[in-house]
């Protein structure tokens, strides 16, 4: 048996209309339900649960926490959730909720361009408090996304359905890509904010010996410091400054080396050492594509100026 502590696997759409109590999918890859409509048993739903599909969520009403791994978010009224197979989900305190949930299973998108491309969805990698919130414009474009699909499957399947409800399915996540851009600008404070905690965390790492100790900075090392999921930290960064997360990374490599190249006499291979680099070579390289020039052709230049 299970401990409370073991998270249960959902493997199929099936299973999941089963577990709530849900009249059977129409299609046993695709399923949109709306529990303002629908009675759905959720006090069934373990507190830790994986879906081995995908599952985009607008949250109407919700009383009560989600969230994944060790994050939660107190949802508020017209919030968007995604998340991919094999994520972990967590369901804490009163779950009353009511919204609209679409599920798709990686086998209906496997032979479809969306099958490879949906991994430029970065927001299925966003942590439960990196949600998005709708404006009332955005709620009415989603809900007649949603509306369109499920009406699709309610309709006899035929050899265009598959495509129909594929094209709705990629306009849905175009829209919430859309969107999440719009919350960005619309949160720009709190994003220069972060940058400024991103950027204070990277020259406090270079400036100590942490980058000796522990090794070059890595995304995820700055997304824990300033606590967002490594996706949403770099999207973020591309919105405000053009870079992503590594971008910025390399950025500052570069800068703190020139620093050691221009007012230092230590060595190549020191300064690569200081840094955080396992190989003097691995530096080298990066220097030269940042730069144009090589570490010792910068040190031999900044001299003859």
């Amino acid at each position: 048996m299970k401990s409370d502590k073991s998270p249960v696997i959902i493997n199929s759409i099936f299973e999941l209309h089963s577990l709530l109590e849900l009249p059977k999918p129409l299609h046993p890859l695709v399923s949109v339900f709306d529990n303002t409509k629908v009675v759905t048993n959720k006090k069934k739903l373990p507190k830790a649960f994986i879906f081995d599909f995908y599952n985009i969520s607008y949250k109407k009403q919700l009383k009560g926490r989600s969230g994944y791994g060790q994050n939660y978010y107190d949802f508020d009224d017209g919030t968007m959730i995604f998340t991919s197979p094999k994520q972990l989900i967590t369901t804490l305190d009163e779950r009353e909720y009511f919204g609209i949930t679409l599920l798709f299973h990686p086998d209906f998108i496997r032979h479809h361009p969306l099958g490879l491309n949906i991994r430029q969805y970065g927001f299925f990698s966003y942590e439960s408090n990196e949600a998005l919130h709708l404006s009332d414009s955005e709620k009415q474009t989603v809900l007649s996304v949603f509306k369109n699909i499920e009406d699709e499957l309610h309709h006899n399947i035929d050899d265009f359905s598959q495509d129909i409800i594929l094209s709705h399915i990629e306009a849905l996540l175009n829209y919430s890509n859309r969107f999440y851009k719009r919350q960005f600008i619309t949160r720009k404070t709190v994003n220069h904010d972060m940058l400024t905690r991103v950027e204070k965390v990277l020259n406090e790492y270079l400036d100590t010996e942490n980058a000796i100790v522990d090794g070059l900075p890595t995304v995820e090392m700055l997304a824990s410091k300033v606590s967002v999921s490594p996706r949403y930290l770099s999207d973020m960064l591309r919105s405000v400054t053009g870079q992503n997360a590594q971008q910025l990374i390399h950025e500052k490599l570069i800068e703190k080396a020139k620093e050691y190249l221009s007012a230092t006499s230590m060595s190549i291979s020191e300064i690569a050492y200081h840094l955080g680099f396992e190989y003097p070579q691995s530096f080298s390289k990066l220097f030269k594509r940042k730069t144009g020039v090589t570490p010792v052709e910068f040190k031999e230049g900044f001299r003859l100026n």
